[in-house]
């Protein structure tokens, strides 16, 4: 396939990441305003925010602190670290935990899979502490686990102190860290993510409803987790589906249980009716072949190092054109992975996203007669061009 092929075919297919600055969109309502701190609209495919007010500011999380602390656990189990029915002995200190509880009993043992539903559903204090302690010996060690991970996921105004959210000066967290966090639960791990949307767990002969209303007001949303504290009033982090299409809501210090569910709901409501999402292409894929000089092949094929996907105002895909050019003079040797070209696409005359094409395969350097008969055409390109 040409460049000029290519183009002509990326003008109709190609998916981007588009900043909110970049849309001219044409009646189009603002945002909605909640009555909330902070709260952040995200797609999950893309990670494009498309809705935020205060999202960075930095805000006790109350029990959303247990999404880090569910998140440690299941890397623990894919890891080999932890099994699912490894018992876990109940210590005094995890017993004695105030606030919410699964109301496990000291010295006793509860499986890893029971703890991580009492903390997942049930919003259980004691279960979150009494699995921090498996995991890492105390919870003061399992914090600095906690912000270890959350440095890796680019959580940069969050800071944990405790693995259940109870007050702590030291312990914040933003509405759009959340949402990377929430990002990351729902594309690492779909068989665990499934226990966010349970609606009840019965442990100790008691029944606890999961606290999420929307899962029962609203079929669509599937997780993940609520969290109250005086200090931080009441807040949420949902998500939902349709069409194919998965939105990630935070809303942060709403006043009260149904305020911070219909400020949800308003979130999710304004991002289905007026965004769309879609992955036309997945990283690695063959989208062209650029030339080579003096190597053993003389084409490399390109591609991207990450899924083009693409998140925009709805009726915006048809006015997207695009691009791409091949870096002159390609050399071998060639990497698999090296920087061979670029991809652009505009709406509007304005450039809306850019990435690099790769290499999807390496290029050894040719033999003596290659490189020196490739050298001679070189310098007659050179003459003419």
């Amino acid at each position: 396939m040409n460049i000029t092929t290519f183009a002509k075919r990326l003008c109709l297919l190609v998916p981007l990441i588009v900043t909110p600055a970049a849309w001219a969109v044409e009646m189009m309502p603002s945002p909605p305003q909640l009555a909330a701190k902070s709260y952040v609209l995200m797609d999950a495919s893309s990670g494009n925010v498309l809705v935020e007010n205060n999202g960075d500011q930095r805000l006790p999380p109350a029990s959303l602190t247990k999404l880090m602390t569910a998140y440690i656990a299941t890397l623990e189990i894919r890891r080999g670290q932890i099994g699912e029915n490894d018992p876990v002995t109940v210590s005094e200190n995890a017993w004695r935990t105030g606030g919410s509880r699964m109301f496990i009993k000291v010295g006793t043992q509860v499986s890893v899979s029971d703890l991580l539903h009492g903390i997942i559903i049930q919003s259980g204090n004691d279960a979150s502490v009494a699995l921090s302690e498996h995991i890492a010996g105390s919870e003061d060690a399992f914090a600095d686990m906690m912000n270890k991970t959350a440095g890796d996921l680019g959580m940069s105004n969050s800071h944990f102190m405790n693995p259940t959210g109870l007050p702590n000066p030291e312990h914040y967290s933003s509405a759009h860290d959340m949402s990377l966090l929430a990002r990351a639960i729902i594309h690492e791990d779909p068989t665990h993510y499934a226990i966010y949307s349970q609606k009840e767990f019965f442990w100790n002969g008691i029944k606890q409803p999961n606290r999420n209303l929307l899962l029962w007001r609203d079929k669509t949303v599937d997780g993940l987790k609520t969290g109250h504290t005086d200090e931080a009033g009441y807040c949420m982090v949902s998500s939902a589906v349709r069409d194919g299409m998965r939105l990630i809501a935070v809303v942060f210090g709403t006043n009260s249980e149904a305020a911070r569910a219909a400020e949800t709901q308003k979130l999710l409501t304004y991002g289905f009716r007026f965004f769309e999402t879609q992955t036309f292409y997945q990283k690695g894929t063959e989208l062209a072949q650029a030339p080579v000089w003096k190597g053993t092949t003389n084409q490399v094929k390109a591609g991207l190092a990450d899924d083009l996907t693409m998140t925009l105002p709805k009726g915006q895909l048809k006015k997207l054109a695009a691009s791409m050019t091949m870096n002159p003079q390609l050399m071998a040797p060639i990497a698999k992975g090296d920087v061979i070209g670029k991809v652009e696409v505009k709406l509007d005359d304005k450039v809306v996203h850019s990435a690099d094409l790769i290499a999807l395969e390496p290029v050894e350097e040719g033999g003596i007669f290659r490189r020196v008969w490739d050298s001679i055409r070189l310098f007659f390109y050179g003459l003419f061009n």
